[in-house]
């Protein structure tokens, strides 16, 4: 069994564990010259002199580039400020001004990476600085409002919130806050550029091969077919990577310079700030329900910090919206600048942030109801989206909720905190709703048969460890009737056709159906070559006349007749090739999208020590089909593991006399660690739903660590009977 949903291996896994597999820094590039970042040390002002005396002493130093020798960039783009989500307000040396704590200022070049560094760290940097805005609670003093919450709109309202809120029996109003969190992949970012006259070989480590060539493109004013943008495979992206960054074009204006090729990557500390990160949140959020625990009004206002060169906005009231009857909502983004990185997409962005919000409120009404925390969302469970007015494409959550239960035992939960001890150990079991929208995009896919009987298949998106080149193989071989051990699948090349960012949990929706159509049309197209060859036992068929079994095709009224596409492809005389396109329809004015899960959490809390476990989790999902077991069982234990750093862990300390993170390496900014994980159960539920695209599937990569932010909170309530509503929930907090 190999086709689409079997738990086969990784088609890559051997590539990987061999060291076959070469990330962008380990690409080996003729004549290659080593670059290290140099940032700032101030938050604010600019930088008024550069003195790299001392560093020109250092033997094979190439380059020191500055804002005062860099070269220029084309007017259109020399204030670095391009069009998200593909590119942000970047800092490329055209300026001198500081906007933040670790803004590159410089870029230092040499014939290896330790002369590099060392050059790099002689350089006397003079400033002039500037008042700089570094605490939120003097920040949100002055808001404003983004333009957009992704593709909606920044507040909504439906009903009479005031009204609702007098008319309930019960009312929670509490504010909870989340704090800036970074991305730590495993590999940090990375670029190599190499020009050939005006052409441009950039390797960066991304989730949007096709956004580096055209963002890095419109930089240098130079047509998009002369950048090749190249990612075989990506160490890790979760948002942070979906962009182009400052470090990547600075790479190609060096190596322009230079003209030789030129190698750069970040190092851990560089990954706080100059790259994005998910912004801290204050979330308001009031829910008033009648005795019986029907809802009646709720809102949920959400204030986020953003940089002062990009509005950028954590979208936590987006779930609001859609998840539970409220007839009496409003919702609210605001944003207050400060003196930092521009913040940017971590995965789940909103929805795990404003889970954590809204289903601890929804805990704290069912406490103060004295009703079941799973009852009350039976309770108020929808049938349709009540944010947009639409059905739902498909919803499993009903099934969720009692799969879950009866896995982790819910019924035997005793409901008054501190009611259930073993030895000096208080237990807490906590639960919460999570979802993620179901996103889609254009995508398209090459396909070629080769007289061999192999296929290839190839497509300009990225594999940033999560299994796309399994899931790809998988799909193509089914459909075009092949084993998986005879298709290849490729990616992360520019020139190959058109695929979206990796991002949004898009990947399989997107791609999948493109390579899906690629297969039918190359198919189609074998069938069509043995129809018109009289020597083939298929001559004269039509198309809805043939089947396909085991790379073969037959009269379906014949099974006997019968032809390998190897061999259809040899008598053709060159490989059979085909180009096919997907793309989505209006399907979203007509259904709401979204996939749905439920997660049970048990948590121990050392009654003396305060120290928090998490013994046990049970997540389970309704996520249309999925295309592996094992991959997907894989990255929705990977987003609770997430769930559980959210919670428990993260959080990057901004000192606020100068704006640099505190913790900025990891020995300092924790994340769960397999000492931290125990128990994971995840289930999927059979869900079928053929409106979100041709494949049924709905993406896996986020919505496993939604609700369990809250889930965590809930439970450490039960158990110790304090309410944790500012993340994450440490030992200090429940002592």
């Amino acid at each position: 069994m190999n086709g689409i949903g079997a738990p086969i291996n990784r088609t890559d896994a051997w590539a990987k564990v061999s060291g076959a597999a070469h990330y962008t820094a380990e690409h080996q590039v003729e004549d290659l010259a080593h670059a290290v970042l140099v940032t700032s040390t101030i938050p604010s002002g600019r930088v008024v002199r550069i003195d790299d005396g001392a560093a020109r002493e250092v033997p094979g130093l190439l380059l020191v580039m500055t804002p005062q020798n860099a070269m220029r960039l084309p007017q259109g783009t020399r204030d670095g400020k391009l069009q998200p989500p593909i590119g942000r307000r970047l800092t490329l040396l055209q300026e001198d001004e500081v906007y933040y704590n670790n803004q590159p200022i410089a870029v230092v070049v040499a014939d290896t990476f330790e002369h590099a560094r060392e050059a790099a760290a002689r350089l006397k940097i003079e400033y002039e600085r500037k008042e700089a805005v570094l605490d939120f609670e003097q920040a949100r003093q002055k808001l404003h409002a983004p333009e957009k919450v992704l593709a909606e709109e920044t507040d909504t309202k439906r009903g009479d919130l005031a009204d609702g809120l007098l008319a309930s029996s019960v009312r929670i109003d509490e504010t909870y806050t989340t704090p800036i969190e970074n991305h730590n992949p495993l590999e940090t970012h990375a670029t190599i550029a190499e020009w050939d006259g005006d052409k441009l070989t950039i390797h960066e480590s991304t989730q949007y091969m096709k956004g580096v060539q055209r963002i890095v493109a419109a930089i240098f004013g130079i047509p998009p077919e002369n950048v090749t943008a190249i990612c075989p495979y990506t160490g890790g992206g979760f948002g942070s990577k979906g962009s182009i960054w400052s470090h990547g074009p600075l790479t190609a204006m060096a190596a322009k310079m230079l003209g030789r090729p030129v190698k750069l990557s970040l190092d851990r500390t560089q990954m706080f700030g100059p790259v994005g990160q998910r912004p801290n949140t204050e979330q308001r959020f009031r829910i008033g329900a009648t005795e019986d625990g029907s809802i009646l009004a709720s809102s949920h206002d959400t204030i986020a910090y953003t940089s002062t060169i990009e509005g950028w906005i954590e979208p936590c009231g987006i779930m609001t919206r859609m998840m539970y009857e409220s007839p009496n909502q409003e919702t609210t983004h605001r944003l207050a600048s400060m003196n930092l990185g521009t913040p940017t997409f971590m995965r789940a962005p909103g929805e795990a942030s404003g889970s954590f919000a809204l289903e601890s409120a929804m805990d704290e009404l069912a406490f103060q109801l004295d009703m079941d925390p799973l009852a009350l969302r039976l309770k108020n469970y929808t049938e349709k989206d009540p944010g947009k007015d639409l059905p739902w494409s498909s919803k499993s959550l009903r099934q969720c909720y009692e799969i879950g239960a009866e896995r982790f035992g819910w019924k035997d939960r005793r409901p008054q905190p501190r009611s259930m001890k073993q030895g000096n150990k208080l237990i807490g079991w906590g639960m919460a709703t999570c979802t993620y929208p179901t996103n889609r995009s254009a995508g398209e896919c090459s396909a070629t048969l080769n007289a061999d009987g192999t296929a290839l298949f190839r497509s300009a998106t990225q594999d940033l460890g999560t299994g796309t080149y399994t899931v790809m193989t998988q799909i193509a071989a089914h459909a075009i009737g092949l084993k998986v051990e005879q298709v290849r699948f490729e990616l992360g090349d520019s020139t190959m056709p058109e695929a979206p960012v990796s991002g949004g949990s898009t990947t399989v929706a997107s791609v999948g159906p493109a390579v899906q159509a690629a297969g039918h049309a190359l198919r189609l197209k074998l069938t069509g070559i043995a129809a018109a060859a009289e020597g083939s036992p298929l001559f004269g068929a039509t198309a809805e006349q043939v089947g396909v079994e085991n790379g073969e095709l037959y009269l379906l009224d014949q099974p006997a007749r019968r032809e390998a596409m190897a061999a259809i492809v040899a008598r053709h005389g060159a490989p059979v090739e085909v180009t096919a396109k997907a793309e989505p329809g209006d399907e979203k004015k007509k259904y709401s999208m979204h996939a749905f899960g439920a997660v049970f959490v048990e948590v121990t809390v050392d009654e003396e020590l305060g120290e928090i476990r998490v013994p046990r989790v049970v997540g389970v999902y309704g996520v249309g089909k999925l295309m592996n077991e094992k991959t997907g069982y894989s990255q929705l234990m990977g987003g609770i593991v997430w769930g559980i750093g959210l919670a428990l862990l993260e959080e990057t300390v901004i000192d606020k006399r100068n704006g640099r993170a505190v913790n900025g390496n990891l020995a300092e900014y924790h994340v769960p660690v397999n000492a931290d994980v125990q128990g994971i159960d995840v289930q999927i539920v059979d869900e079928d739903d053929p409106h979100v695209n041709p494949l049924g599937a709905k993406g896996i990569g986020e919505i496993g660590i939604t609700g369990v932010g809250a889930a965590i909170a809930n439970a450490v309530f039960h158990a110790t009977g304090k309410r944790v509503r500012d993340l994450p929930v440490t030992l200090d907090k429940v002592l």
